[in-house]
């Protein structure tokens, strides 16, 4: 559907709303305007991993300054609050999303303002939380979970190592056997593009149309069927999807509260698809128990030391801990964004096993339909209703067969009930 063929009024004004959102929020880059560039670790490591890295906000003025005015972006933001509210109304549903999307692009500015300062991780932990972040009253933290899941780990190291895990392939490899794998996936898209990148600090990161593989690296198949599901099917689908809505164009773009959404569902497709790994959980509880330790006081040597503690070699290790204190200083206190995996999982997968058991489950597939929130999924459901918010086109098979997907839920919702340790008693001569 083009705009000419966008029926009403109200639409249009959706539309139009939208479209301003997309356009003040494009030169808004978190992570160009955060990272550490190369010399840092040169410096690191020419001083023997005895001087921190020289970061300050002085850095971030210098070498990564931002490509907008803030002051005046914030008013933009602003004024597009003011014109949804005016021309929505104040209980608008869509209105409600992109008031809030306006917020949290104004926050994001604050955050990127501060770089280098306290300030920076008090809005990244309102952005996208704390490892003492608790899901519910009495319940265990972030934190909590990352110990117990590195202790289960331990229990198994070694163990269920294959040769998929062997790290046989090239970065060049990896690009080509990524490029005909999702070029099959999105069937009928002729700019999906897998490239090489050195500007990157993750081992894959996906953009609106292509893949960025980190070159000069060798990744196992587990890895790089990793990389097929999460920045492939969930993040560069998800983009797709938004791209390809009429109206509500917004959906195309994710502010924070988006983020901890898409990282979630990310990593619940590659569990579902059984593409996940224990040595891929451990990474991301490690990033969990980096970013308390930082919480807690500690500095970029501790948690340096942490990663090669774990196995991590010399660059890997750096590279980590850059993660960590990227938009801060090496002594201050943490990014959080990397909070976002394991937090989103719990979310999305308490999300499903509550939308089976009160029969809401055909919201699910919702969660492909752009870079959405939780908290969004009953307003875009009513706006599907409505034709406002098209159906996703590009959804993992998991999520299309909601069948299957209730079965695994309903099993779930009563296995929570089971106390565990009760039943270690139990099993014990059968563990033993």
């Amino acid at each position: 559907m083009t705009i000419n063929e966008i029926p009403g009024e109200y639409q249009q004004t959706i539309h139009e709303l939208s479209e301003r959102i997309v356009r003040a929020q494009k030169p808004i880059r978190i992570l160009d305007t955060i990272k550490w560039h190369p010399e840092t670790e040169a410096y690191f490591f020419r001083y023997r991993c005895k001087k921190l890295p020289p970061v300050d906000q002085d850095y971030y003025k210098e070498k990564n300054p931002l490509l907008f005015d803030p002051i005046k972006k914030i008013k933009e933001f602003q004024d597009i609050d003011r014109s949804i509210r005016k021309c929505l109304g104040q209980y608008s549903g869509v209105g409600s999303i992109m008031q809030r999307m306006c917020y949290e692009y104004c926050r994001v500015i604050d955050m990127l303002i501060s770089r280098g300062t306290p300030r920076f991780t008090e809005i990244s932990q309102e952005l996208y939380g704390s490892s003492l972040d608790a899901f519910h009253v009495g319940a265990p933290t972030l934190k909590d979970m990352a110990q117990l899941v590195t202790n289960s780990l331990v229990n198994i190291k070694d163990q269920v190592i294959t040769e998929a895990d062997v790290p046989h392939y090239t970065s060049e490899q990896a690009v080509k056997m990524l490029q005909k794998r999702l070029v099959h996936y999105f069937e009928g898209e002729t700019n999906i593009r897998v490239e090489l990148s050195d500007g990157i600090i993750a081992d894959a990161a996906a953009g609106a149309d292509r893949i960025k593989i980190h070159k000069g690296l060798n990744f196992s198949l587990r890895e790089i069927r990793t990389f097929e599901i999460h920045e492939g099917w969930v993040h560069l689908g998800t983009t797709l999807n938004g791209l390809a809505q009429p109206i509500c164009t917004f959906l195309s773009k994710g502010p924070p509260s988006s983020t901890v959404t898409q990282e979630g569902l990310a990593i619940i497709t590659e569990i579902f698809t059984f593409s996940s790994y224990p040595g891929r959980v451990r990474r991301l509880t490690n990033r969990i128990n980096a970013v308390s330790m930082v919480e807690e006081g500690a500095d970029f040597f501790d948690v340096y030391h942490f990663y090669r503690e774990q196995g991590l070699n010399e660059h890997e290790s750096f590279q980590s801990t850059v993660r960590v204190f990227r938009g801060s200083t090496p002594t201050g206190g943490p990014y959080t964004k990397d909070l976002s995996y394991s937090k989103g999982f719990i979310l999305i997968y308490n999300f499903m096993r509550l939308a089976v058991q009160r029969g809401l489950v055909k919201r699910i597939p919702l969660l492909f339909v752009g870079k959405t929130t939780l908290e969004d999924l009953h307003i875009l459901s009513d706006l599907m209703d409505e034709g406002i918010v098209q159906p996703p086109k590009y959804i993992p098979g998991q999520f299309v067969d909601i069948a299957a997907l209730s079965a695994w839920m309903v099993y779930s919702l009563f296995l929570n009930r089971l106390d565990l340790r009760r039943m270690a008693l139990d099993f014990k001569g059968i563990l033993q």
